[in-house]
Formats: structure tokens, sequence, C-alpha cells
């Protein structure tokens, strides 16, 4: 087989998902490419995205080839540890390239919408039992689409969890576009002092617990120095709000019967963005009109790229 009918042939297995992470990491592959001269190890990072392109284009091979529950739940699992893995990827790049936070902008435009830091004034109606609540709920954030994903698989509506999958994932990549445009930190370390978070947000019994679990993922586990200066760019948009809105969007408009929970979990997870002082108000605006444009464009890259398989079939 020439090379050339090869990658016609794979390109012919790759659903949606897997068609848009390969185009993805190519583009950060060319990103990092063309910015080796500010990002550390670059090419360690094209190597990782030549492999995940690599294992992603195989699953697509494979899950063609076996009409199995496994390889249906293959291809259904692997965007979960490669979201985090990309998440990392981001990290490493977004402060080298940009080279400056944006915290002043949104800390201005959340003062111009409300005449006061939203964070501060959430603070006055803080309590241990709320701030358990909320932090418990915020953790929940991965479990809301494996939730959904899951009541869709068990009750074999498989089209449906596919593009449930895909408009996820899709969202994720965009958002992570979004943090090069106005990286930040977010208020807890600019509008408060991120080192008695613990002491002026207590909780009861798992609050601390989940706390420094999360910040151990955004690379600040705890004892670290300065955290502020390594911390994660992922403030704007927030996917915290822009990934649970479609969620809860494709749990109503698939009128799955886990809408009854997500909704409530996710309303609430929106709010605790802001009041455990993860994000400023203007990030959820910012995730609400990035979550309409997600859904919008990716509704139509996935009928494409669907149609031109049914077309050459």
């Amino acid at each position: 087989m020439r090379r050339t009918d090869l990658i016609s042939r794979l390109m012919r297995e790759l659903k949606p998902l897997e068609f848009c992470t390969i185009l993805f990491y190519a583009g950060l592959s060319l990103t990092n490419v063309v910015f080796a001269s500010r990002v550390e190890q670059w090419y360690l990072l094209v190597i990782v995205n030549v492999l995940i392109c690599s294992g992603v284009a195989w699953i697509g091979h494979y899950g063609n080839s076996h009409k199995t529950n496994f390889a249906r739940i293959l291809r259904y699992t692997y965007p979960m540890p490669l979201i985090f893995i990309t998440f990392k990827e981001i990290y490493l790049m977004v402060k080298p390239i940009r080279g400056a936070d944006f915290d002043w902008l949104l800390i201005s435009v959340d003062k111009f919408l409300f005449g006061v830091n939203p964070t501060q004034v959430l603070y006055k109606i803080s309590n241990p039992v709320l701030t358990e609540l909320l932090q418990i709920d915020y953790a929940l954030f991965y479990v809301i689409p494996i939730t959904l994903i899951i009541s869709l698989f068990m009750q074999q509506k498989f089209e449906e969890a596919d593009y449930s999958v895909f408009s996820v994932v899709f969202g994720f990549y965009l958002s992570y576009i979004g943090y090069f445009a106005l990286p930040a930190i977010g208020p807890r370390f600019t509008l408060h002092d991120f080192s008695q978070t613990n002491a002026e947000l207590p909780g009861l019994i798992v609050t601390n617990f989940l706390r420094e679990l999360i910040n151990s993922g955004e690379s600040i586990p705890q004892g670290t120095i300065n955290p502020a200066a390594i911390v994660q760019r992922d403030v704007f948009p927030s996917g915290h709000t822009m990934m649970t809105l479609i969620v809860m969007y494709l749990s109503v408009h698939y009128k799955d019967r886990t809408r009854y929970i997500l909704l409530p979990v996710g309303v609430l997870l929106i709010f605790a963005t802001v009041y455990l002082r993860y994000h400023y108000v203007i990030d959820l605006i910012a995730g609400s009109l990035c979550m309409m444009l997600s859904l919008w464009l990716g509704k139509r890259v996935y009928g494409y790229i669907v149609g031109r398989h049914e077309k050459q079939a």
C-alpha cells in the first residue's frame, strides 16, 4: 500500500474527536517550534505530541477494525489522560510565550461591571458549611462529564455518547487556546493572600485536602515557594464554567436522566469558582460565551467530518 493510500485510509478511520485531537497537537507542535527560543525543552514536547498523535491514530484504526465494547470504551476513555497532559503542556508554553499576566485587566472589568471585587463581597457570606459544600462540588468538575458519558453508554446511546465526548474535549481545546489570549492567575493570588486561604475560607472535613489536591494539579503543591510565580495561567476563560455548561446543555438536549443531578451540581460549581477565589466573574462570562462558540463550531466540524466519512463509505 502506498503511503498516500495509507494516510487516506487512516483519515477515513478517524472519528471527529481523533481528527481534531491530532490537528490540535499538530498545532501545539508548530507553536513550540515557532517559539523554540522561549519554550524550554520544546523538542521534548514535540516528541511527546508526535507519540500522542501516533497513539490516537492507532486507536482510530483499532476502533474501526474491532467493533467491540472494549474498542468503544477505549475511544471514550483515552481523552481523559490526554486532557491533563495537554493542560500541563499548555502550562509549559503560556508563560514563556506570553511573558505577562493580565489579572489587572480582568480585575478592572469586574470593577467596571459591578463596582466591587466580587470575591471580596462573597467573603462576607462565607461559612465553613458552605465552603465545604462548594469545595466538594468544585472537585466534581471532571466527574460531571464522565457521569453523562457513562449514562449514555449504559443506555446504548452510542451516537449521543460519541458527540458528547467530542463536544467536551473540543471545548477543552478551545479553552486552552484562550489561556494564551489573556494569561492570568486569579483572585486568590491578586485580591487575597493565597497563604491565608485555609484560614479565611475554612471548611469542615475535606476542604483542605481537596484544596491541596487541586493546587497540586495546578503545579503548586503544599510548601511551594512563591506559588503565584509558577501556578498555571488558566483563569481566562473559565474552563470550569465552559465545560460544565456544555455538559449541562447536553444532558438537557438528550433528555438524559442525569440532568436532574448535573443541573444543580453544575450551577453550584459555577458559583464556587468565584466564591472559592479561583476566578473573576468576567472569566465566567467569557466561559459562557466560549461554551456557545464551542457548541456552534463543534457541531459544524463534527458534521463536516461525519459527512465526509459517509461520502467515502
